[in-house]
């Protein structure tokens, strides 16, 4: 529902100024305006049919790949509301999701789980899907605090337990295919890139893919369990209050299979000087609960490159989306397919430096 920025060079939930020059105009896909129907009318009617009455004021939150709303309701509490993108997921995936919160919710394990709407967790109205959630306040962590890194990696060891106990069978995994090859072919079919950059970036694509499957040859293995999926600071809210002091886990919209170091690698800080030392203090409380395989963190550097390409993908096919162009202004110019290529390149020689150590 929130993002933050995992790390300091250009990173998928970060902006950039905008560039004034444009590349070239893309193969538009179908038109696609999916909540051009979602007025706020609608969002409160669709409340009130689960039973949760709004009095009429609510506020949109900051999320783009679904709608996402806190709505005060007439006993003067509020609740959040997400409303899911079309075609996305399917129902059974969203409910999936749902059940891997609620089962770690049952283990008081901190995270926002959905509430029950009339029997289901998932309801539907006009053609929209939608949840609604309880409201959670809190701040980013304070990742530079190596207490707060033990307490937030002692939870993740618990959620990261509960996610090898089974696999997800309707969502998917995260791998090479569906985050660096499919959204790189995407990419070059819909003529995202410019022409004068076309060759740099195919050429720096390719060789990133190159490294990231050596990365997977050298860790071996490894096992995929359930995890969040998109663990970066701005999905750990850090409260205060007296009854749940410490970290809670929202968001887990992108939950899938995946290694473990997938969860991790997001809260570490970009610098490699102080990378170790940070992992060795998130793995101080995540191995008193679950047993981390040295081998994943061959993937760090796999997995970014991997979150780096997919990312440009999902920004551009949703780029048809009104909300995106005006979010992301510099997406689409010149310089950031230039920086791409500076960034992908980076990423080969981080790919072939020796695995961090914590």
């Amino acid at each position: 529902m929130n993002t933050q920025p995992p790390d300091s060079q250009f990173d998928p939930n970060r902006g950039q100024d905008s560039q004034p020059k444009a590349a070239r105009s893309p193969a538009p896909p179908p038109a696609n305006t999916p909540y051009s129907g979602l007025t706020p009318d609608t969002v409160l009617d669709a409340l009130d049919t689960v039973d949760f009455r709004g009095d009429g004021r609510l506020q949109a939150l900051n999320s783009y790949e679904n709608r996402v709303y806190q709505v005060w309701l007439e006993d003067n509490t509020s609740v959040v509301t997400k409303f899911y993108r079309p075609g996305r997921w399917s129902d059974a995936a969203i409910l999936e999701e749902h059940g891997f919160v609620q089962e770690l919710a049952e283990l008081e394990i901190p995270v926002v789980a959905p509430l029950d709407a009339n029997g289901s967790t998932l309801a539907v109205y006009k053609d929209f899907r939608f949840a609604v959630y309880p409201r959670r306040g809190g701040r980013p962590p304070e990742l530079e605090n190596r207490e707060t890194l033990e307490w937030i990696g002692r939870f993740m060891g618990r959620i990261h337990a509960v996610g090898a106990i089974r696999p997800f069978a309707h969502r998917p995994a995260l791998d090479i295919d569906s985050f660096g090859i499919e959204p790189r072919d995407w990419l070059l079919k819909h003529r995202f890139i410019p022409d004068e950059l076309l060759g740099a970036w195919t050429a720096a694509v390719n060789l990133a893919l190159d490294g990231v499957k050596r990365s997977y040859e050298r860790a071996g293995d490894v096992k995929l369990i359930r995890l969040h999926g998109d663990c970066h600071s701005g999905n750990v809210l850090w409260s205060e209050s007296r009854d749940q002091r410490g970290p809670h886990f929202v968001d887990f919209d992108d939950c899938r299979m995946g290694p473990a170091i997938q969860d991790l690698w997001m809260l570490l800080p970009s610098e490699r000087e102080h990378m170790g030392t940070s992992l060795a203090d998130v793995l101080a409380g995540y191995e008193d609960f679950f047993e981390f395989d040295t081998r994943e963190l061959r993937l760090i550097e796999a997995l970014r490159t991997l979150r780096l390409i997919h990312y440009s993908a999902w920004i551009a096919r949703r780029w048809d989306d009104p909300a995106f162009p005006a979010a992301f202004p510099w997406f689409n110019t010149q310089r950031y397919w230039q920086d791409r290529i500076l960034e992908l390149k980076e990423q080969i020689s981080l790919m072939d430096e020796p695995p961090l150590w914590p």
